[in-house]
């Protein structure tokens, strides 16, 4: 992928200016991580340069200063919402953040459930946190919210919240992924931090949308085709127009809370250090594009995959069609098609020319390596053997694997194991690939060229199966598959 983004330039810019906005604020200042602070995969693909964990290298320039509060909604653990680029749940996330920031040396202080109604699986998993001696607050749905500020600024809501105990001046509040109500979290603890005489501020460091790009930029239409199962729209900051007479981009749910969070600053302070969503962000990113067109291009990719993710969602009855309405509208705002994937074009080629289901693997270098479903394998297993017999230069014909070693697999799945269909998942494929490489230096040679997939584009003409989509995921391969085709 062409690299279009400065990561070194975005990591001293936007290091000095967090700094600069923490010598802004006196006790304690709460700043709102959003996105992946650890692994911003998303972030990574649409500028092409961004490191996934660019987030936390500042973090750790901070880290003495530094406590970290995990933000997760009750509605999200009752509904099992799963982290599609790790294929987990949310609750597990949380499990692992915080097992990956204290190996970095960064202080968790706790994780508050939001939008909390009595769900019985948030008790659980505050139990859960308790039995790891993880302090857990709940913060409650409040009626009216984000509209009804009076409410919303009163005993009968912040007021109602657990409030957070914190120790240390910099509060980062971050989050699995989007929704989860981290802002509101942000805001409770002003009202709270106001009552007990605390000082306090807050600002917000979000990648997406970029401010400074176009409404209709396809790095910002690519940020709206990732959170189309919140609805969240890009959207101009008329706070920001009306303040500065200039024209930036936000999103509705931060335009929506602006009003509240005004009014909690004049009831703090007599008044607020923001004019608009825009002033209350610390994201450089915008002035870090190195190639505009390499960001788009990969940006518009970014979309096409997201569609496909949502037709997927939606055939498994994981959310409604109008999510893949949104994604719809979104691709024809940036002028993009699923023929615009050339992996989707070649794997349907391949389809119609082989009659069953196939699949295309797109190579770093543009080259297309088509597969297809065979008595022994099916399309997943066969691209992912053909893509790295072609990095490896190995003929077509040459046998890897010998083929009386699929007969014992195949049994073992279907006399044993109760599985309908013989053919080798990926998984299988692999470890019999292993098998025949301690004797075989062609399969050897092969099995080498597996680390040279990360980042390669995929496409499958059928439904694809849990182990396949996450073997595929841990090779770093982009896959996108048609759910509706068994």
């Amino acid at each position: 992928m062409k690299i279009g983004f400065d990561n070194q330039k975005y990591l001293a810019m936007q290091s000095e200016h967090i700094k600069e906005r923490i010598g802004q604020f006196g006790d304690k200042l709460y700043l709102e991580f959003g996105g992946k602070l650890f692994d911003d995969y998303h972030a990574s693909r649409v500028l092409p340069g961004f490191e996934p964990d660019s987030k936390l290298q500042m973090l750790l320039q901070l880290k003495d200063q530094a406590e970290i509060v995990i933000v997760i909604s009750a509605k999200d653990i009752q509904q099992n919402k799963v982290r599609q680029d790790l294929g987990i749940t949310y609750q597990e996330d949380v499990l692992r953040l915080i097992k990956e920031f204290r190996k970095v040396g960064l202080f968790v202080g706790s994780v508050v459930i939001t939008q909390y109604t009595g769900q019985n699986l948030a008790d659980s998993f505050k139990q859960k946190l308790k039995r790891r001696k993880i302090n857990c607050y709940y913060h409650y749905y409040i009626d009216g919210y984000p509209t009804n500020t009076q409410k919303i600024i009163s005993k009968d809501g912040f007021g109602k919240n657990d409030y957070i105990k914190t120790e240390r001046p910099l509060v980062v509040v971050t989050a699995p992924g989007p929704g989860s109500g981290k802002m509101a979290t942000c805001l409770s603890q002003l009202y709270h931090d106001h009552v007990h005489g605390i000082k306090a501020g807050y600002a917000k460091y979000e990648t997406f949308p970029i401010w400074n790009l176009p409404l209709t930029h396809s790095v910002n239409l690519a940020y709206e085709a990732a959170t189309a199962d919140l609805n969240d729209v890009n959207m101009i900051d008329p706070f920001h127009l009306e303040a500065y007479n200039k024209v930036t981009v936000n999103y509705n749910r931060d335009i929506e809370i602006f009003p509240v969070l005004r009014n909690i600053f004049e009831a703090i302070y007599g008044e607020s250090p923001y004019k608009s969503p825009t002033d209350m962000g610390v994201n450089m990113a915008g002035f870090c594009i190195s190639d505009d067109e390499a960001c788009q291009d990969a940006s518009k990719q970014e979309i096409i995959r997201r569609y496909f993710n949502s037709k997927t969602r939606f055939v498994r009855e994981q959310c409604k069609e109008e999510e893949v309405h949104k994604q719809e509208m979104v691709m024809k705002q940036a002028g993009v098609s699923e023929e615009d994937r050339k992996c989707v074009v070649a794997a349907r080629q391949k389809e119609k020319e082989s009659h069953s289901f196939s699949g295309a693997l797109e190579l770093a270098d543009g080259t297309i390596v088509t597969g297809k479903t065979t008595h022994l394998m099916g399309a997943c297993s066969s691209v992912l053997m053909n893509a790295i017999k072609h990095l490896a230069g190995i003929e077509d014909e040459a046998l890897l694997i010998e083929p009386e070693a699929f007969g014992p697999i195949q049994k073992l799945k279907t006399k044993y194991l109760g599985s309908v269909n013989p053919r080798l998942h990926t998984n299988e494929i692999l470890i019999a690939l292993s098998l025949s490489a301690q004797s075989n230096p062609l399969a050897q040679k092969a099995m080498e060229q597996l680390k040279q997939l990360k980042g390669t584009q995929a496409h499958i003409t059928c439904d694809v199966a849990h182990v396949d989509a996450s073997v595929y995921s841990n090779l770093g391969i982009q896959i996108t598959f048609e759910a509706e085709k068994h």
